[in-house]
């Protein structure tokens, strides 16, 4: 080979090492180039995933915060509740702590021979409502211009009776060797079935239950007595079995009765024995109803000396005097055998009667604006006998009392139409 074609070979071999060089270089560019831009896109696409799981990080912690806000607003009214429960046992406590020394010092006047009772009037019962005791008076007899009476004594409650004992806050206290304990205990009954007195007819059986199972131990307090015999006569008002009201009052009287031996000046005590008087009446013969109906008035004018301020007693006493003065020849003929001396009044004295009620508590009853028009037509005075009826007219018929009344209405207005 000649020495121009060596070189030319040499340079041939050089160029093409150059030309692989650069392919290599290119290649090697093209690499890097590639690697460079997918990155960022890689990267992008992991930012996303990552986005996303954050999002749903985000709504499951606020539906776990929601749940949390749930949970601690119902916590809230829980502890709310507590706090009221709280508030309403400081104020029986408060209570308790006002009552005790006032007992205490009722025990040492008891025991140092003071007989007065003593008043306790604790500031949480002056607002509360003065609510009736569901009581009757005298049975009411028969006459040929009123068909709603059977020759006796009837007998009548109210739900707007005057304060009784109970709602003024009087006490009694009982034989000075009783224990304060037992003292505190029974004065803690008291205001209990008081209340319960107050509520509904299942309240009233409850009530009645309790004061029987305490008897034995506390039936030696007049307070107690003529409170159970209030309670009986609450069960006589409830039930509609004969024999049921036959054992009611009959227990409730002897009861009244006991009541008055422990202490004759309770006025509550003659009020429930008379009442029980005046039930009694219902099922007895002519002869015992106006023996009832004479018992009735007798501890009914000693409860008015003893209690004047009470309205549903003048109401009472009207029932007894439009009983008495509608009273038929047989039956002053009866009581003038059995007493000598008949049993005596007259329409314008329940009428008296029923307007000391009315003035005393106004719209005292719809029971008693009705007998208001029966004594005003009676006596022929038409024109108020209306007045009053419309009066009675607008006393909703809500208590049984009420209805009884409405019934009664009802038939005086068509009398007095004809």
């Amino acid at each position: 080979m000649s020495r121009s074609e060596n070189k030319g070979l040499i340079l041939g071999i050089m160029a093409g090492a150059a030309g692989i060089s650069l392919v290599l270089v290119w290649y090697h560019k093209i690499r890097k180039s590639g690697a460079t831009v997918n990155l960022p896109a890689f990267l992008d696409l992991r930012n996303r995933f990552h986005y996303v799981d954050l999002q749903n990080e985000t709504h499951n912690e606020q539906g776990t915060v929601m749940a949390l806000q749930g949970r601690q607003l119902q916590i809230l009214e829980k502890l709310n509740g507590l706090l009221l429960s709280v508030e309403e046992l400081k104020r029986e406590v408060e209570f308790l702590k006002e009552a005790v020394p006032k007992l205490e010092e009722l025990v040492r006047d008891e025991l140092q021979g003071k007989a007065d009772v003593r008043r306790i009037s604790p500031s949480h019962r002056a607002t509360r409502k003065r609510r009736a005791e569901t009581a009757y008076g005298a049975a009411e007899t028969t006459s040929s211009e009123e068909a709603d009476s059977e020759g006796g004594y009837i007998t009548a409650h109210s739900d707007t009776e005057g304060e009784s004992e109970e709602e003024r806050g009087w006490i009694s206290l009982p034989a000075a060797s009783a224990r304060p304990e037992k003292e505190t205990e029974l004065f803690n009954l008291l205001l209990q079935v008081d209340s319960l007195h107050c509520g509904s007819d299942d309240d009233k059986k409850g009530s009645f239950r309790l004061l029987l199972e305490k008897e034995e131990k506390h039936g030696s307090h007049e307070g107690f007595l003529w409170r159970l015999a209030r309670a009986y006569g609450d069960m006589f008002e409830m039930t509609t079995d004969v024999e049921e009201k036959k054992k009611y009052v009959a227990n409730g009287k002897i009861v009244a009765e006991k009541a008055i031996q422990l202490d004759t000046m309770s006025a509550d005590s003659h009020q429930w024995f008379a009442i029980m008087c005046g039930y009694m009446s219902e099922f007895d013969s002519i002869q015992n109803k106006i023996k009832n109906g004479c018992l009735f008035k007798e501890h009914l004018d000693k409860a008015i000396e003893l209690k004047p301020q009470d309205p549903f007693l003048y109401y009472l006493n009207g029932r007894w005097c439009y009983s008495v003065a509608q009273l038929s020849w047989i039956e002053k003929k009866v009581a003038a055998t059995l007493f000598g001396t008949p049993p005596t009044s007259t329409v314008q004295e329940a009428l008296q009667n029923f307007l000391k009620a009315e003035e005393m508590h106004p719209g005292y009853s719809k029971y008693n604006y009705v007998f208001l028009a029966k004594c005003y037509k009676d006596l022929g005075q038409r024109s108020n006998a209306l007045k009053y009826c419309d009066f009675a007219s607008s006393v909703l018929p809500v208590t049984n009392e009420d209805k009884e009344a409405q019934k009664d209405l009802e038939a005086l207005l068509l009398t007095l139409q004809l």
